[in-house]
């Protein structure tokens, strides 16, 4: 296989855009991967208020409502009343990342 500029000069937005999605995904991922291995710190419940639902396939992403205004993004795949009012857990770890989720 021959080099040529222009074959380089060809490639490189493809090259560039791998680099670049890259550069994105591995730190998000060891992010990820580090909240995971974290332990749980604590466990409360709140109540919040479903404003929508979407989704296909198996999973729902609904928006919710916090008590305090605050609105957090959930996943679940049981279907929700819009408008109804539902319990969260709010999820404390021990390096300090907060997520919720829906009772078991």
């Amino acid at each position: 296989m021959s080099w040529t500029y222009a074959g380089i000069k060809r490639n490189a937005p493809g090259v560039i855009l791998i680099a670049a999605l890259f550069a994105v995904f591995v730190p998000s991922a060891l992010h990820k991967w580090t909240n995971d291995a974290s332990p749980i710190r604590s466990v409360d419940t709140v109540d919040a208020t479903v404003e929508s639902g979407q989704g296909k396939g198996q999973y729902i992403h609904y928006v919710l409502l916090l008590e305090n205004g605050s609105a957090v993004l959930v996943s679940d795949d049981r279907p929700r009343m819009i408008g109804s009012t539902v319990r969260l857990e709010r999820v404390t770890r021990e390096n300090g990342f907060v997520f919720y989720r829906f009772p078991e």
